[in-house]
This record gives C-alpha cells, sequence and structure tokens, in this order.
C-alpha cells in the first residue's frame, strides 16, 4: 500500500495525501517510489478533472532528507546528481498533467515542501502562524535543487526572487500571498480541500489552468530576462555585493546566484539540469556538512532538550524578578513580558527601574509603527512589567535573575539580602559572563538551587543563553532554567563551572591573539582585516573597544584578587598593552571617549594614530593564512580544551554556543565541527606548526590526538 493516499471523488478530482512512514513527508527513497506510483496511476487515469495535493501530517512537506544529504561525499557525485533528477522529473510530469493541480497546504512547507507546491498550478495555504513558507537551503549551505531556483525566478522575476534565494526568508501565508507565492488563503485546515476543489471546478473549460506559466506559448520572464536593460545592470552588480557580504566564505549564495542568473537566461529545462549540478557540488563541500550538522541536527537536538536533565517534569515560569535595570537587565525583562511571564524589574531608585521599562516601551512602540503588534496588545506587554525599588515586589518570584555588575562582592550581597524572596523552590540565576558560579553560590543558603544564566547583548537579538552549572546545582534547578529558556524562546546551552565558562574564555582567546599581533608590530587594519577575512564578524579590536577596555582591567583586577589570573593561558602581553592604553593615555574604549579606534560624530571610526606610534612596524610581516588561522585556531583549541575538562559538556553545545554566543564563521558549523571537516590529523599537524611559530599555546589538545589516534570525528 501507497504512502500516498489515493482518493478519486465523483467529480473526478483526485485528492493525493502524503502520509509517508515517520513524523514528517520527507523527499527520500520511500517518497520517489511512492510519487512514481502515484504519477503512472494519474497519468493513465480515465475522467481525470484535477489533483489536490494534500498531507496527512502536521507539517505539509519537510523537505530533503539531510541524513542523505550529510552521507553524500566526493565520488558520489553522479548518483547524487541521478537521484536529484529523478525527483526533478516526478514534479515535471506533475505539473504537466492535463489537469489543474493544487497543493493544499496545511502547515509549513519549506525547502523541498515549497518546492513541491510550486509545481502546482495554484496554492492555498491555511491562514495560520504555524505555517510557514519558503525556501531557506542557503542557511544549510545547499541550494534549493528540486527545482525551486528555477521556478522562483520564472514565478517572480529575477529581481524580486533573488532576496528569497539568498536570505532563506520564512514566509507566514499574508506574507507570501502578497508576494504572489500562494495563491488563497483558508482560515482553517478543513477547509484546505475544498477550496481546492472549487478552484478546479471553477476552471472547467480553462485550458490554461492546467498549464504552469512558464509552459504556456509565449510566455515572458516578469521584470524581463537576462538581456533586459534592468536585468543586466543587476546582473552586472550583484556578485560584488553578494561578495562584500559572504567574504567569499559562503558557497552557497554565489552558486544559487549563478543558477537563478542562468534561470533567467536559458530555457525551462535547462536551466533546471544546471541547478541540479549546482546542488551537486555544494552537497559535496565542507562547508555544507558543517552547516547541516550544526544548523539543523544540533540544533534540533538541543531545543528538543538534548542537554536538559531527564525524568524532570517541565515548568513554567510564571514570575520573575530582575535584579539590575542596566543594558543587560531591561533586555531580560522584555523578552520575559514578550513571553507572557509577569516581571519585577528592581533597581536602587524607582526612576532606574522605570528607564530600564522604558527600554521595552521603545522596542514595542517600534513593532506598533511596523504593523507586527497593535498597540492593545503592547500595553499587555508592558503592564507584566512592575518597576520598583522595593524588595517586597519581589515576594513568590519563582526565578529571580540578578544582572548587576561583575563584582563578586556586590553579587554576594545582593543574594543574601533577596534571596529569601523567592517562592519555595524558586530558582536563583545570576546573569554574570566570567565570575565562577560556585564561588557566587557561597553566599546562597540553598546552592542546589543557584545557577548561572548567562545572556548576551543586546538580549532581545542575541538567540543563545549559556546555563551554567556550579558544583552544587540540583538537576531541578538546572531543568527549570533550560525550560525559562526555551520559555523566553531563547537556545540554551549548559556548560560546567570555570572561570569565563565556556563562551567568554573561548572568545576572550580572538581578542588576546589580535593584541598579541598588534604587539608584534602587525598594522591594526591588517589584524582586523584578518579577523574578518576568518569570517568573525568583526575585527578583535573593534570588539575590544566595545566591551571597554576599562572594564577589562576591572575584571581582571578581580581575577588577580581570587588568585585565577591567567589561570588558563598567559594574558600578560594583552594586559601589558590594555594597561598602556587606559593608564596612560586614557584609551578606555569606545563609550570613554576611545580605545584602539577613535570615533567621529557622524558614527565614522578610524583606528586610533597614537596607536601606530606605539607599536606598528612596517618591516614587520607574516604569511596572512597564519594570521588568518591563529585568529580562528586560538579558538578551536580553547574549545577543545573546555570540551577536553568537561566545562563543555557536549559537541552539540560547543558549537551551538560557539556560532551563537561568540560569532563563530558560520561556515566552519562551530569550532569544534570545523576539525571534523578540516580533518583531525591535518589540524594537529597545522597546530603544531603553529605552535612551532608563535608559541606553546597553539599546541594541540590532548583530546585532539586521542581522536587522530583512535581515527574518530568529535561527535
Amino acid at each position: 500500500m501507497s504512502v500516498f493516499k489515493y482518493e478519486q471523488d465523483a467529480d473526478g478530482i483526485v485528492t493525493v495525501t502524503m502520509d509517508m512512514t515517520g513524523p514528517v513527508n520527507a523527499m527520500n527513497e520511500e517518497y520517489r517510489l511512492a510519487m512514481d506510483e502515484t504519477l503512472a496511476r494519474l497519468e493513465a487515469e480515465q475522467g481525470l478533472a484535477g489533483v489536490v495535493l494534500a498531507s496527512a501530517k502536521k507539517v505539509f512537506f519537510a523537505g530533503g532528507d539531510l541524513n542523505d544529504l550529510l552521507a553524500a561525499k566526493p565520488g558520489d557525485e553522479a548518483a547524487f546528481m541521478a537521484a536529484g533528477e529523478r525527483v526533478k522529473s516526478g514534479l515535471r510530469r506533475l505539473e504537466k498533467l492535463p489537469v489543474p493541480v493544487v497543493a493544499a497546504i496545511n502547515g509549513a512547507a519549506l525547502g523541498g515542501g515549497f518546492e513541491i507546491a510550486l509545481a502546482c498550478n495554484y496554492r492555498v495555504a491555511y491562514n495560520d502562524r504555524s505555517v510557514q513558507l519558503g525556501l531557506p537551503e542557503v542557511s544549510l549551505g545547499l541550494l534549493p535543487g528540486g527545482g525551486g531556483v528555477v521556478r522562483m525566478v520564472n514565478l517572480l522575476g529575477l529581481e524580486k526572487a533573488l532576496p528569497y534565494l539568498l536570505e532563506g526568508t520564512r514566509l507566514e501565508p499574508g506574507a507570501a500571498l502578497e508576494a504572489g507565492m500562494v495563491h488563497e488563503l483558508v482560515e482553517s485546515q478543513d477547509a484546505l480541500v475544498p477550496a481546492a476543489k472549487a478552484w478546479i471546478k471553477a476552471q472547467q473549460g480553462n485550458a490554461d489552468a492546467a498549464v504552469q506559466p512558464w509552459d504556456r506559448k509565449g510566455f515572458r520572464l516578469p521584470g524581463g530576462n537576462a538581456s533586459s536593460p534592468q536585468v543586466a545592470q543587476l546582473i552586472t552588480v550583484a556578485p560584488a555585493m553578494l561578495r562584500k557580504k559572504t567574504r567569499g566564505l559562503m558557497p552557497a549564495p554565489e552558486v544559487i546566484l549563478d543558477c537563478a542568473v542562468e534561470a533567467a537566461r536559458l530555457d525551462f529545462d535547462t536551466a533546471l539540469k544546471i541547478e541540479s549540478r549546482g546542488l551537486t557540488w555544494l552537497a559535496m563541500t565542507p562547508v555544507a556538512k558543517n552547516m547541516i550538522s550544526t544548523f539543523f541536527f544540533a540544533m534540533n537536538r538541543i531545543n528538543r532538550g538534548g542537554s536538559r536533565p531527564q525524568g524532570v517534569p517541565p515548568r513554567s515560569v510564571t514570575k520573575v524578578g530582575i535584579l539590575g535595570a542596566g543594558m543587560m537587565g531591561q533586555g531580560i525583562a522584555y523578552v520575559s513580558a514578550m513571553a507572557g511571564i509577569q516581571v519585577v524589574l528592581k533597581d536602587i531608585s524607582v526612576e532606574a527601574a522605570e528607564k530600564g521599562k522604558a527600554y521595552s516601551e521603545g522596542l514595542l512602540a517600534k513593532r506598533v509603527q511596523r504593523g507586527k503588534m497593535s498597540e492593545e496588545k503592547m500595553q499587555q506587554v508592558l503592564d507584566l512589567i512592575l518597576a520598583t525599588a522595593s524588595n517586597d515586589d519581589l515576594a513568590g518570584c519563582d526565578l529571580i535573575v540578578e544582572a548587576v555588575f561583575e563584582n563578586m562582592a556586590l553579587k554576594h550581597k545582593i543574594t543574601r539580602e533577596l534571596e529569601g524572596q523567592l517562592a519555595a523552590g524558586g530558582v536563583w540565576g545570576s546573569n554574570t559572563s566570567s565570575l565562577p558560579i560556585t564561588e557566587l553560590a557561597n553566599a546562597s543558603s540553598t546552592p542546589a538551587n543557584f545557577i548561572g544564566i548567562h545572556f548576551f547583548s543586546p538580549v532581545d537579538k542575541m538567540p543563545l543563553v549559556e546555563i551554567i552549572c556550579g558544583e552544587k546545582t540540583s538537576d531541578e534547578t538546572l531543568a527549570k532554567a533550560y525550560d525559562y529558556a526555551r520559555q523566553i524562546r531563547k537556545t540554551p546551552i549548559v556548560v560546567n563551572d570555570s572561570l569565563g565558562f565556556f563562551t567568554s574564555r573561548t572568545f576572550g582567546t580572538y581578542l588576546d591573539e589580535g593584541v598579541r599581533m598588534v604587539k608584534e608590530g602587525l598594522h591594526p587594519v591588517l589584524v582586523e582585516n584578518m579577523g574578518k577575512a576568518v569570517g568573525m564578524p568583526v575585527g578583535p579590536l573593534a570588539v575590544y573597544d566595545e566591551v571597554s577596555l576599562e572594564l577589562t582591567i576591572k575584571a581582571q583586577a578581580t581575577w588577580e584578587e581570587m588568585g585565577v589570573l591567567d589561570k588558563f593561558s598567559d594574558g600578560s602581553v594583552t594586559r601589558g598593552v590594555i594597561n598602556t592604553l587606559v593608564n596612560e593615555h586614557g584609551r578606555g574604549g569606545r563609550h570613554h571617549g576611545g580605545g584602539f579606534y577613535e570615533y567621529a560624530a557622524d558614527g565614522g571610526k578610524s583606528i586610533w594614530p597614537g596607536l601606530l606610534d606605539l607599536y606598528y612596524q612596517p618591516d614587520i610581516s607574516a604569511p596572512e593564512q597564519d594570521l588568518r588561522d591563529r585568529l580562528l585556531f586560538r579558538q578551536v583549541i580553547e574549545s577543545l580544551r573546555c570540551l577536553e575538562s568537561g566545562v563543555l559538556r557536549t559537541v552539540d553545545d560547543g558549537n551551538i554556543g560557539s556560532v551563537m554566543g561568540i560569532g563563530a564563521p558560520p561556515w566552519t558549523g562551530g569550532f569544534i565541527q570545523f576539525v571534523n571537516t578540516y580533518g583531525v590529523d591535518r589540524f594537529v599537524a597545522r597546530c603544531e606548526e603553529l605552535a612551532s611559530r608563535y608559541g606553546e599555546r597553539f599546541e594541540p589538545p590532548a583530546i585532539a590526538r586521542q581522536k587522530l589516534a583512535a581515527g574518530e570525528l568529535f561527535e
């Protein structure tokens, strides 16, 4: 019996309901067999009036089988492309049936799912936020290889199609309707198939209803083909604009652009073949392997609770207290209120707390202006935030998040004063980026209920939360913190206690290596450019200015008092440079008038000339590949050391944390996944080479040598 249910009604309309083995419909061998069988039956059907393609799953169709894509390797190109061409042949047969074909989209149709819908003559979608439509393959280092590139260009024209293809935009039904990607919306799932059949019946006598626009005689590409002046100009400038954005590190967008341009230049079927070649090439690249491994498989494991203790019942936070209404506290208040949680935002004065609440009001007002929220909803969210200076207002909180300055004594004082306001079994979370949780918990009467909850700035935009377990943190407390992170729509990683934990400790090596290069005499602009050439969002010196050199000095003074200064590596070189800039030249960072950079009133910035006078030596040079690898490998090595020492609990936490919290280049798939496709043997050898030239900080960690000896990858 086929996994595609085939039902013909009295009007001659066949409804094909996809119900494949497993939780979703996916483009695997089972699909290919079922589609071939169904198409043969439809092509032989007598009295066929139309076809409705529906789904028995919550998701209309999930797309390609990423296990197959991950398994593809160099040498498999011919078989891989043949399988893709078979899928395309089926969709081409579907759209060439002599009757109208309608997609009844009941759930998400992303990637291959939307490509199936594009092969239908008409698309009806359930008008609900749970329904997402689009072609997000670029986010996995791939391209839409089931005809998505070619059909989108033919449907919308090159200029309008490119943003959806290059950015992988996911649209809700209303936006898809406005963009011309679906034709009709219905307000209930039960109305989908009747609406599809009604449209088919209304097309009786209209031969064009069964013919795709691009298969009609005299079809002209919307906006013009590749030879039209406006499109020709776009084709000329687009590659340079794209290269500026990707820095040449992400092959998928460039291949997508190439295939899209060919779709605007060549006949439909030839363009389909070029698209298949593009996908085949991309699927073999290390970049695609890295991105699929991390952004799909690892992300799904984490968001489904992979790092959450098992056997602890889920629990939602209903009332959260936030101590400190500064930059971090106000952001935590906003995301908590947006999740429907009652928020007590406390500071030393009502005025300071109200200022923190005003941050949420500003963000909400922007949503209203953009039409993403009603004024009534905005007020409901604001009403959830109580700005206060009273300790008593914290009574009954099931979670309190302390978000004050990074000072051990201050955090201890606040914990002792306010911990008693927690409800029975409540959790105390410290938003700290570096101070050890076990030591912070020494001030707590119930250290089992104490945990680190490290947010990233700006909280409303950054998707990650780093949860840190102290020595006495209980599984119940960890589970509650994990559930809270998911409740406020953040991705949580879980790490064990350590100075700097995982993200701050690892990111610190990037900053340190950049400053070391400056101290060696290299030009600061070269150092910054090498960071960006690797794929980091900004150069290390620019980051230091934003973090604040003054705060760095204060943090290091705290670490020295604790006896943990230089615990993991020698920071004396960077410390010397920063002390020189701050203490001798008053260069405390961007918010202190300037640091490595000086800042113009119009928002521009340039390297502070005094930095060149202090350190730049024109006769000093180094191979650019060494500079790039130094900035990347320092972070990879530190990530492996965190895994080796148990700071990182899982490889998934390391990869997701490095990309979403540190800004690891997406092409790497995260700092640990990078080693897998670079090759453990090559990685160890390159570390040894860098160590011989630049110092022992590049020595390969023991865990890398162990994996090499065992012939294993980091999984």
